[in-house]
């Protein structure tokens, strides 16, 4: 079976999260989110996990080094052995270089980027309409799921659907500024490698994974 190291890209409610995990799926490597491995080694009390303890306590960000290093842990585990999916990192040029080194040293596939596209405009439509159980975390649209929303039967018995304030237009609207400012640089970092696989986000869910696969291999298909 083939070996995979992806890097999904993408704002805010493009949807790469929920194709990342349609990917663990047909790929079968894991999906890395460096989030969830920094709450990992915080709560195993290893020694990095201890060292971002510390300097996430004085409220300063966690070095590259200390995320490089629970992301090379991270890939020492088995499941891990042709590659995995990244959701969330890299997130700028030093972290990118960082990784292409990493992936040398441990003998995986220099990264394939995923870029998943669509306009402003689609994007502030689909996060203003979208609800959020703030127990659960359920996700609904209030255009297409209404009955869904007032039939929810949340895990922790007590639905609270709500419109989160980070969903209002405006906020998307700065959220995307920013995260076009920030991602910027790294798009033509990996275009200039010849990594960079851009994908439109328009359609269904399904339609979106086939020019995911399609952009990765065509012979996933």
């Amino acid at each position: 079976m083939a070996s995979f190291t992806v890097i999904m890209l993408g704002a805010v409610g493009v949807g790469k999260g929920t194709q990342a995990k349609k990917l663990v799926d047909s790929l079968k490597v894991p999906h890395i989110s460096t989030g969830d491995i920094l709450r990992a080694e915080v709560q195993a009390g290893t020694e990095l996990g201890l060292k971002a303890k510390e300097i996430m306590d004085r409220g300063d960000l966690v070095s590259d080094d200390i995320i490089i290093d629970m992301v090379r842990n991270r890939l020492n585990l088995n499941d891990a052995g042709r590659g995995a999916i990244f959701d969330g990192f890299p997130r700028t040029i030093p972290q990118a270089e960082a990784l292409g080194a990493l992936l040398k040293e441990l003998g995986l596939p220099d990264p394939l980027v995923v870029s998943i596209e669509l306009p402003d405009d689609v994007i502030i439509e689909r996060l203003s309409s979208r609800r959020v159980c703030i127990n659960c975390g359920a996700t609904f649209n209030l255009k297409t799921d209404e009955q869904l929303i007032a039939n929810h039967k949340c895990p922790t018995g007590t639905p609270n659907v709500i419109h989160r304030d980070d969903d209002q237009p405006d906020t998307i609207k700065r959220r995307l500024e920013v995260y076009r400012e920030k991602t910027a640089p790294l798009i033509n970092y990996y275009k200039k490698q010849g990594a960079l696989r851009p994908v439109s986000g328009e359609g269904s869910q399904d339609e979106v994974f086939a020019r995911v696969l399609i952009a990765l291999d065509p012979g996933l298909i």
